[in-house]
């Protein structure tokens, strides 16, 4: 995960071997194709991310409002071999964790056990000390909508030497201590991770548990989550079919392998693995109201402006537009070897898709959430494909 939701990982590679696996409510079906014959829009773009961008494979997940289900993928899932990629494969999803922890911090909220506008010290009394920071003025609140001004520790870490290196969270806010605040605190939004890592702290001090075991309990297993989980400890595998992720050092070196990872640097900030699958069920169901109380979920989707292109962030989850009206609710991710990006409508459409390698620069994310958007307006009641 990086700064501002585009968490940069450099990379530069050329992959253009094509696979395709569809699956339409969980039975295989023909390639889909559009009304003049030629192959589905969304599988045309996730053709093009590994054409024309030289990502190493691309999966996307759909699911209509009436709950008809299509995987696709493209690329290759393992550059070694040659491989075919999963279908629904599973792999890391970086910051899409933040909903989960956020989710489970609004639980809280609505157990009584958490005060949204509670300041950080009086759950973590006297951690937040540094210059110009203080968790006596900083609040739950705005901790998990990035309004805190905490300084990002993922900015002082060396991105290969994290491969292998198991981080506990109170090193990563030991890291951010030893820099200014970036702002004072709801002066404004800027992405950081250190604020999700303290809101996985503060969970496990009201509950007493860790907070692996909170989110498993409260969220992956209460609406049956199957392919979604935390990782252990020194757990460093994919362990269900998956295609491989990989990661580029410099502009002209090569893609390097790194599905084989320790994701304890992102934790309560990004630390799950999940399906492309998963995360539209997960998705759903919380718009769904199936994971919080009305008045939890309605803070949860009240944003503040996120740049000029019409997104919000709320309290881990943002609203985009979608070219064909309305907006969908979500959250990207990125960490080395993946980036994630999808999200759910409030009539129940759903899409998320996943690429193996983070694009090095905007324009390749941006043409990462197109494909999310293709899938969404398709699937759009009265759009043609839709069902």
């Amino acid at each position: 995960m990086r700064k501002q939701e585009r968490h940069r990982l450099r990379r530069r590679g050329a992959v253009t071997a094509v696979a395709v696996g569809i699956m339409t409510a969980g039975v295989p079906a023909p390639p889909p194709a559009s009304a003049a014959g030629r192959p589905d829009p969304v599988q045309r773009g996730l053709d093009a991310l590994v054409r024309d961008d030289g990502l190493p494979a691309a999966l996307a997940g759909v699911k209509d409002r009436d709950g008809h289900i299509r995987s696709y993928t493209a690329g290759s899932g393992d550059l070694a071999t040659g491989s075919r990629v999963p279908t629904d494969g599973q792999v890391r999803i970086g910051s899409s964790t933040k909903t989960f922890t956020a989710v489970v911090v609004l639980q809280l909220v609505g157990e009584g056990k958490v005060g949204l506008d509670a300041p950080v010290d009086t759950y973590l009394p006297g951690l937040l000390r540094g210059d110009g920071i203080d968790g006596r003025h900083i609040t739950v609140r705005q901790l998990l909508q990035h309004t805190s001004g905490l300084p990002e520790y993922g900015n002082y870490l060396d991105d290969k030497a994290v491969q292998h290196r198991y981080f506990e969270p109170r090193d990563l806010i030991d890291i951010a201590l030893k820099h200014k605040a970036d702002f004072a605190p709801g002066a404004r939004w800027e992405y950081s991770n250190t604020n999700y890592v303290l809101a996985g702290l503060i969970i496990q001090k009201v509950t007493g548990r860790p907070l692996a075991e909170e989110m498993d309990r409260r969220v992956i297993q209460r609406i049956g989550l199957r392919h979604t989980c935390f990782p252990a400890p020194g757990d460093q595998a994919l362990r269900e079919p998956h295609p491989h992720g990989y990661y580029q050092d410099a502009a002209d070196a090569p893609l390097r392998d790194v599905t084989e990872l320790d994701p304890s640097w992102g934790w309560a900030a990004g630390q799950l693995i999940s399906t492309n699958s998963d995360l539209n069920r997960f998705f759903s169901a919380l718009l769904g109201g199936r994971l919080l109380p009305a008045a939890q979920l309605a803070q949860m989707r009240t944003t503040v402006p996120v740049g000029n292109n019409g997104a919000g962030y709320g309290l881990g989850l943002m609203s985009r537009p979608l070219s064909c009206g309305g907006v969908y609710w979500g959250h990207g991710g990125d960490i080395q070897g993946y980036e994630v990006r999808g999200g759910a409508t409030d009539d129940g459409r759903a899409a998320n898709v996943t690429v193996t390698e983070i694009p090095p620069e905007a324009a390749g994310t941006d043409r990462v959430e197109r494909v999310v958007d293709t899938a969404l307006c398709r699937a759009a009641p009265g759009r043609p494909g839709s069902r």
